[in-house]
């Protein structure tokens, strides 16, 4: 269970400079209000460093899976069949996901949860044969952490992006969010450009802490009243400076907002109680903003979460386990809230990383690749498939320019869905028309599919 953490004076006016990046917080509705009646919120979870789709997603054919293991011989981090999660798809037939992931096995075969196969991206549809042409346009700095973080979550294959897809999305959404000046676009522990958007601001909360004030915890208790009513004339009077009067708003919008956070972390006992994981703190506190919704008449929200530490070079074998299954606890339990809630259909959770791996080993690692597989979990999804074109691991074993599973011989998968679509259908779903989701996509029109199929 979380605690509130209290902040002094000086940890409190940082955060406070921290909400400077919130956009009309003043006035937060206190009271009961009408509830949203339409409400959809889409919560993007990161993981940080290049997760190895090859190990979290396998096929259990026995041609595909002996070429898997082939592949993999060297390294020792090949999963064998017993150590694969059985699911099955309707194309592909028998699936494995890692061990560690017994909770996305259950929603998969609940039909709450999808894969992604092979999404990356991309400029426009890209074969192997383009990649011998110089002036056939790629994303930059394709394999380069930084970069690839940035287009991941921007939307943009280059490294200008300047705001998120989750934020632009939200742009174009504004009238959803018209009865409301609660924060729309959240992001947990630090600023994320995924929830920047071009008019909708970002905005960044720490799991746990209400913003309590150890300063006003004064002895007798009026004079620390006195103190919080002085603190209120000040934030909210009118200075005459524009660099004060902005600072003075960050905090009045964080007093604002201490009773609503204090209110949502007392009132719920969660069913199906969250891991006390960095990500599971994250996901129960995204839970219990959105259980805010009909208090606070929001009607879109995005949220980003993360988890990191899946550059894992020669921890491989024992390290993205560790990950994955702290990944599957607490996404298991956030559904489970959002049952709970009664919001599950209007609540759509999804992975992005920096990159995929290559299928061959680096030694005791693997080196950064392209495109990856990722995971959609609510009951909006229409789960237990595996969308997209899985890459057959016989193509790798007899690799050559008449396939495009593969970019190169090392087995960096040639993404044949890019971020675009992957995005795109979930902003369709979220409410975006068709004209606006190239507004937010800007590679989107280069692509005839432009809905993956996996929303309800």
């Amino acid at each position: 269970m979380n605690t509130e953490n209290t902040i002094n004076r000086r940890k409190f006016l940082q955060l406070g400079a921290s909400f400077g990046m919130l956009a009309g917080l003043g006035g937060l509705k206190m009271t009961q209000a009408a509830a949203a009646q339409d409400y959809k919120a889409l919560v993007c979870l990161f993981l940080f460093g290049g997760n190895d789709g090859h190990n979290m997603l396998v096929s259990k054919n026995s041609a595909q899976h002996n070429a898997y293991l082939a592949a993999r011989s060297s390294s020792g981090f090949a999963l064998s069949l017993n150590q694969l999660l059985d699911i099955t798809d309707p194309n592909l037939g028998a699936m494995g996901v890692h061990n560690a992931m017994p909770e996305v096995q259950a929603l998969f075969t609940q039909g709450k949860a999808a894969f992604l196969a092979n999404v990356g991206m991309l400029v426009q549809p890209t074969l192997y044969a383009n990649l011998s042409n110089p002036s056939f346009p790629l994303p930059t700095q394709l394999r380069s952490h930084s970069d690839q973080v940035q287009q991941m979550q921007t939307g943009v294959p280059s490294s200008g992006g300047s705001s998120g897809w989750g934020g632009r999305t939200l742009d174009w959404l504004q009238a959803n969010n018209a009865n409301t000046n609660f924060p729309v676009a959240i992001a947990m522990n630090s600023p994320s450009i995924f929830c920047a958007g071009n008019q909708v601001v970002g905005t960044s909360l720490q799991p746990g802490n209400a913003l309590d004030q150890t300063a006003m915890n004064l002895y007798p208790a009026s004079a620390g009243q006195a103190r919080a009513a002085a603190q209120q004339q000040i934030a909210t009077t009118d200075s005459g400076n524009s660099i004060i009067n902005a600072a003075n708003k960050s905090i009045a919008d964080a007093l604002a907002l201490n009773p609503i956070l204090k209110n949502a972390a007392s009132n719920i006992t969660w069913q199906t109680p969250f891991p006390g994981t960095s990500l599971g703190n994250q996901l129960q506190e995204i839970a219990r903003i959105i259980s805010l919704n009909s208090q606070l008449n929001v009607g879109r929200q995005v949220f980003f979460c993360s988890l990191g530490g899946f550059d894992t070079h020669s921890g491989q074998s024992y390290q993205q386990g560790f990950l994955l299954g702290q990944v599957s606890q607490a996404l298991k339990a956030f559904y489970d809230a959002t049952v709970q809630l009664g919001v599950a259909n209007q609540v759509t959770a999804f992975t992005l990383s920096d990159f995929g791996r290559t299928l061959q080993p680096s030694g005791s690692g693997t080196d950064h690749g392209w495109g990856n597989h990722h995971m959609i979990i609510g009951g909006a999804v229409s789960g237990g498939r595996i969308y997209g074109q899985f890459p057959l691991m016989t193509n790798y074993a007899n690799f050559n320019s008449t396939n495009s599973d593969y970019a190169d011989n090392r087995g960096t998968m040639l993404p044949n869905t890019s971020l675009s679509q992957y995005g795109a259908t979930l902003a369709k779903w979220f409410g975006a028309t068709d004209a606006q989701l190239d507004s937010v996509f800007p590679t989107l029109p280069s692509f005839a599919v432009r809905d993956v199929g996996f929303m309800g």
